[in-house]
C-alpha cells in the first residue's frame, strides 16, 4: 500500500503529518520516505542554502539509521517507522532516483512518502494534500496534482485562503479534515486512511 503526503507551500505540516499517520497506524509495517528536490544550491524544502546536492550523481538516497539525529526521517523513525529513507535530486529530475524508488516501494508492505511530485509517476492507495489558509505561497507541483487528492488537511486558523488563482473546486468538496497544530493528524482522519488502505 502507497500512502503520499503532499502540501502546497514549505513549512505547512507534511512531516508531521507523515509522522503522526504512522503513529496512529502502528499495525502497518511502514517504510517512509522523503523526496526532496534542489535547484541551484536552494533547498526546495527549506529554501534556503544546503547539503541537498550531490555533485557526483544526479540524485543522492540514503537511509536513517538513528530515530533521535532529529531530521525529519528520523521522526520517521521515532514515531514507529520499521525503515526511513531521505531521497534528493535537482528539480525535474526526480525520474532519474524512479527505478530505485520503485524497488524500496516494492520491495515494502506499506509505504508512506512526503512528496507532491512523485504522483507523476504513480497513483498511491491515499494522495493526502496538506493546506495551510494562512501561507499564500503555492507550489506548482501541489497545484498540478491538488484534484487528485482524496482528502485535504487545513490548516483552519483563517476562513478564506491567502493564495490566489487555485480555484475551489479543485480542494473544496473533498474529505476535509481541519487541523489545529501542534495536532495535526485528527482521529477522523487515521480512520480515512485505515478504511482506504483496507479497500
Amino acid at each position: 500500500m502507497l500512502v503520499v503526503v503532499g502540501g502546497h507551500s514549505r513549512n505547512v505540516g507534511k512531516t508531521s503529518v507523515v509522522a503522526g499517520l504512522i503513529a496512529g497506524l502502528p499495525e502497518r509495517q511502514w517504510t517512509a520516505v522523503k523526496i526532496t528536490q534542489y535547484g541551484h544550491g536552494v533547498c526546495g524544502e527549506h529554501g534556503a542554502e544546503c547539503g541537498c546536492a550531490d555533485p557526483l550523481h544526479p540524485f543522492a538516497i540514503s537511509e536513517e539509521h538513528e530515530s533521535s539525529s532529529g531530521t525529519d526521517t528520523s521522526r520517521y523513525l521515532a514515531a514507529g517507522a520499521e525503515r526511513a529513507y531521505w531521497v534528493r535530486t535537482a528539480a525535474g529530475q526526480l525520474g532519474e532516483a524512479l527505478p530505485e524508488l520503485r524497488r524500496i516501494i516494492s520491495s515494502a508492505q506499506d509505504v508512506i512518502c512526503e512528496s507532491n511530485s512523485l504522483l507523476q509517476f504513480v497513483k498511491p492507495d491515499v494522495y493526502v494534500a496538506v493546506l495551510d489558509f494562512g501561507v499564500a505561497d503555492f507550489k506548482l507541483s501541489s497545484l498540478r496534482y491538488l484534484d487528485r487528492a482524496d482528502a485535504v488537511l487545513v490548516h483552519a486558523a483563517t476562513e478564506q485562503p491567502a493564495w490566489r488563482g487555485v480555484a475551489q473546486r479543485l480542494w473544496r468538496n473533498k474529505p476535509r479534515f481541519d487541523v489545529r497544530p501542534p495536532d495535526y493528524v485528527p482521529l477522523a482522519l487515521l480512520k480515512f486512511v485505515n478504511e482506504r488502505l483496507r479497500g
